[in-house]
């Protein structure tokens, strides 16, 4: 089975951690790239990472610095904390690993489609219900039941700020343009994987730690750019712990 191997932008995207971190990190000798081109010093990261890095999370999380994660890795304390952080983790997931994955496929679909640099993720809700549905209603867009819209990042690497996002919404013919909205027809992707994330934003890190190891065991590839849509959210569920995403990764 061969290692799906990210590049380091990639890899800062997927995992939310700055590429200045995974460098920082590196230089201390707490997450290593599972390989190093020695031609043009790219660097590649893998599942073990994404694991490796999780912890470090959990650890800090629980008041460790990186020298001190750095010393636990020999201890025998790390491996008791670390069970009690999988404890944890275990206590908070309300669907079984089966009941979070799924493998549908795509039809081709029209959008209508609005990229903005936001200022975090927290205003993807004003975005939407205050900018771009007026100026959806007012383009007289029809949208088919039950409702699909997504959102596309377009950031080379993570960043907790100025997020290049565009937000995808099906509609049921194209439009005209205008200086808010533009109309696209996406293709069908043949294979998807779906997976429910429950949670805040800023814990998607997770979610993908997941995806990327049921496709890695799976034995699929990764084959395009993933989507994240949104169910619930800020606009309708004040707890975001309740908050429902499903993050969509084609595959092959």
């Amino acid at each position: 089975m061969s290692k799906m191997k990210l590049k380091i932008g990639e890899f800062s995207q997927m995992m939310q951690v700055t590429v200045k971190t995974l460098r920082h990190y590196e230089q201390k000798g707490l997450l290593l790239p599972d390989e190093v081109d020695e031609w043009t010093g790219y660097r590649y990261y893998s599942l073990d990472q994404m694991q490796k890095l999780q912890s470090i999370r959990d650890l800090q999380r629980l008041g460790f610095s990186l020298d001190e994660i750095k010393d636990l890795q020999q201890l025998k304390q790390l491996i008791a904390r670390r069970n009690r952080l999988l404890d944890w983790r275990d206590s908070r997931k309300e669907m079984k690993t089966m009941e979070k994955f799924s493998i549908q496929s795509m039809p081709e679909i029209i959008v209508a489609s609005h990229r903005e640099v936001i200022p975090n993720y927290a205003a993807i809700g004003p975005m939407c219900y205050e900018k771009i549905g007026p100026e959806m209603q007012r383009l007289g867009c029809k949208c088919p039941p039950p409702g699909y819209c997504f959102t596309i990042e377009h950031n080379k690497e993570y960043t907790p700020t100025d997020i290049d996002i565009e937000y995808c919404e099906q509609v049921e013919e194209m439009g005209e343009d205008s200086a808010i909205i533009q109309f696209k027809r996406l293709p069908a992707i043949p294979k998807v994987l779906c997976m429910k994330h429950v949670g805040p934003y800023e814990r998607f890190y997770e979610s993908f730690t997941e995806a990327f190891r049921y496709i890695e065991e799976q034995g699929y590839k990764v084959a395009g750019q993933h989507r994240t849509c949104y169910i619930d959210g800020a606009w309708n569920q004040e707890d975001p712990e309740k908050w429902l995403s499903i993050i969509q990764i084609p595959i092959e």
